[in-house]
């Protein structure tokens, strides 16, 4: 009998637990079937987060993480599992209830799993891979031979680094173009291409992120300098790299940017442009020289440049073969005297010019800097025309090799007042773009990577700041990697336009008052931490008319911006941290306020009285409201921009009728019938661009309606 009760007692013990377990799905039934909806619930709110926050986050230069984008499709497979699974338990019979029961146990424990892995705490995205695109570049006259000395470098194992010296504007840049592109064909040979411009003052910080975006990689912020070169230096002893560092004037060590010296066994090279051959043989470059192009060379080039039609014109030959000759063999001098003769066949003209060339080289030292300065200051002069000069000289206010938007460009001029105004904003566009290719087909400015986009030789760069350093100057320090902004005492009385963007400038002293009465210009935007401007900074700057404070981190404006009675421009684009604007009305001259993306909640008091405004951006996503009678006060408008995508900012079709100047107008309307009746009207027709918007924001942003020509 003892035996037959541990038997029973055993057997009791094995299937006491399953069954107690089945007991429980069967009993809990209703409540894990209410837990796996709910859980499915909050899986896909997380699921709806997470791609609204890529949906913002993705650009150009980011790309979602493959674990994010895996989760998402897990997200949506589990999806249908459990919906199948919900119809089950919805249809159970009493008998399947404890199986069932069961399964959803299971599936919430899955659930678990996955919304605990869609926390993301490192972020959602990463940068996209960079593949080093070849730059455009026109044939190359001449230079054979550097060219084949620095390939035989790059191929052969005895010479790990180059320094390819010459004067500035003999085409060093220009031979390193075409080497960078045959590089990019040789992909079996080097792992990376990386092109990265240091100029001057050489900014460490810059070159170690600038390296290691080119390798598709990024540096902490927050790390110092010495850390950053350790993770530099892992990240390039990786692989095999050529890395090329273009226009460098000051020595340095690579130990301490990061760079891992190239050698025999990592198979990596080292290729440095420069004018100083010190600084190359400072850190053991085998230097190539860059000489003057030959005299068929030069013509060859001249030619190409100035068209060869002159050859049709018999008298012009010797005037044109000695022009050449004064170039004494610099290509930059060479295309740049071209293109300000293109197009022109008079031969008293062609001689007049020649004489003039003549007289400025002669009066400079031979091979000096001064003599190239005036070849190049020869075809600033044949510009003639004053505005197309001061257009030409506002574009040294970017960075040495910026790569300036045109559209942008454009802009800025109109916003420094240079291009007269007109009937309307496009043909103030129109004329600008007329300036912009006349500066470009004078071989003055030169296209960039995009076609979108305008840059200017570091050595015409110089030679416009040089022109500027005389009578109203100019200080540009832009992407110089200040932390401070420039002592008062170089803020002299006499200066005209001041660029200091794209630095790290946090502070500004709060009792520096500058004294610039004839300052026009002031360009502080891309200081992102720049957090506040003291209320006395503007109180000397009377002439001030042209006010860039986008991309920093402002939080109001200091007291002293409103007596600038001459004021024509304000930008304050991306200041999210800009939540309150104080009364504007004492800006009576103000033609254009840009708002884009800032952070404002109300709209700056004073506004209504700024009738001369021409171009309002309120394109500001917390701003709740544009109240009725504001539109009407501003009959000047051309440009109105308001945030489109507001459950509570929209504007009435009949307050714009009004504006009888406007030509581009993006907003959100009140609703279907508001849009219909403005469609219908004169108004929109009159428009050259617009984007209209109706609908509730709030419900789904796929029931809105859009109405765009662009």
């Amino acid at each position: 009998m003892a035996e037959i009760a541990t038997l029973i007692h055993e057997f009791i013990k094995c299937v006491a637990p399953p069954t107690r377990s089945c007991v429980d799905n069967h009993r809990n039934f209703e409540e894990n079937a209410k837990d796996l909806g709910d859980k499915l619930g909050i899986l896909n709110c997380r699921k709806e987060d997470v791609a609204t926050q890529l949906q913002t986050e993705v650009c150009s230069e980011k790309q979602a993480k493959k674990e994010v984008e895996k989760w998402l499709q897990d997200v949506q497979k589990i999806n249908a599992e459990i919906e199948d699974v919900l119809k089950r338990l919805h249809s159970a019979s009493y008998f399947s209830r404890a199986c069932l029961g069961k399964l959803a146990r299971e599936k919430i424990d899955v659930l678990d799993a996955i919304l605990q892995r869609g926390n993301f705490p490192e972020g959602l995205v990463v940068n996209k891979p960079t593949t080093a695109l070849p730059f455009p570049v026109e044939n190359l006259e001449g230079e054979v031979f550097v060219k084949e000395r620095i390939r035989e470098y790059l191929i052969g194992n005895e010479v790990p680094m180059i320094g390819v010296c010459g004067l500035g504007g003999v085409g060093k840049t220009t031979i390193m173009k075409h080497v960078h592109n045959e590089l990019l064909l040789m992909e079996s040979r080097f792992d990376n291409v990386i092109w990265v411009i240091v100029s001057y003052p050489l900014n460490i910080v810059r070159l170690q992120h600038e390296i290691a975006k080119g390798m598709n990689e990024s540096l902490p912020e927050n790390e110092d300098e010495q850390r950053r070169a350790s993770r530099l230096m892992q990240i390039m002893g990786r692989v095999k790299y050529v890395l090329i560092l273009d226009d460098v004037w000051q020595r340095f060590t690579l130990k301490d940017v990061g760079i891992p010296s190239p050698t025999k066994e990592n198979g990596s090279k080292i290729i440095i442009t420069s004018r100083k051959v010190d600084v190359c043989k400072s850190i053991g470059c085998e230097i190539v020289k860059v000489s003057p192009l030959s005299e068929e060379e030069s013509s060859n080039l001249f030619l190409d440049k100035v068209g060869r039609d002159i050859l049709q014109v018999p008298e012009l030959e010797g005037i044109w073969k000695a022009m050449v000759k004064e170039c004494a063999g610099l290509p930059l001098a060479i295309v740049v005297i071209a293109g300000s003769m293109k197009g022109v066949t008079d031969v008293y003209e062609w001689r007049h010019a020649l004489n003039e060339l003549r007289e400025r080289v002669r009066a400079t030292a031979e091979g000096s800097e001064d003599e190239i300065f005036e070849r190049l200051k020869f075809s600033y002069d044949r510009l003639q025309d004053s505005n197309v000069q001061n257009c030409f000289l506002s574009c040294s206010l970017y960075a040495e090799d910026y790569e300036i938007n045109r559209h942008d460009l454009v802009e800025q001029w109109i916003d420094e007042g240079l291009i007269e105004e007109s009937g309307s904003r496009q043909a103030m566009l129109d004329k600008g773009r007329t300036i912009l290719n006349k500066l470009e087909n004078s071989c003055l400015l030169e296209k960039a990577y995009s076609e979108d986009y305008i840059k200017m030789h570091d050595v015409v760069r110089d030679m416009a700041l040089r022109i500027k350093s005389i009578g109203p100057q100019f200080m540009v320090k832009a992407r110089m990697g200040l932390t401070e902004i420039p002592d008062e005492h170089r803020w002299i009385e006499n200066l005209e336009k001041v660029s200091l963007m794209e630095n790290e400038i946090s502070n500004i002293p709060l009792n520096m008052c500058p004294n610039c009465p004839i300052l026009t210009t002031l360009m502080l935007q891309g200081n992102g931490k720049l957090t506040q401007i003291p209320d006395c900074f503007f109180a000397n700057m009377q002439g001030l008319k042209c006010l860039n404070l986008s991309e920093t981190s402002i939080e109001s404006l200091p007291n002293s911006i409103f007596n600038l009675e001459n004021l024509t421009a304000l930008l304050l684009c991306y200041c999210q941290k800009l939540k309150h604007v104080p009364c504007l009305e004492k800006l009576k001259a103000l033609k254009k306020l840009d708002l884009f993306k800032a952070g404002i909640e109300v709209v700056p008091e004073g506004i209504e009285m700024l009738v001369n405004l021409q171009y309002l951006n309120l394109w500001c996503p917390e701003l709740m409201e544009l109240p009725t009678g504001i539109l009407s006060n501003l009959s000047h408008l051309q440009h109105l921009v308001v945030y489109t995508i507001s459950s509570t900012l929209k504007i009435k079709g009949e307050e714009v009728r009004g504006l009888k100047k406007l030509e581009t107008f993006q907003a959100q309307l009140y609703d279907q019938q508001d849009l219909n009746n403005y469609v219908k009207s004169n108004h929109f027709n009159r428009l050259s661009s617009y984007t209209l918007v109706v609908g509730q924001v709030e419900d789904d942003f796929d029931s809105l309606i859009y109405v765009s020509n662009h």
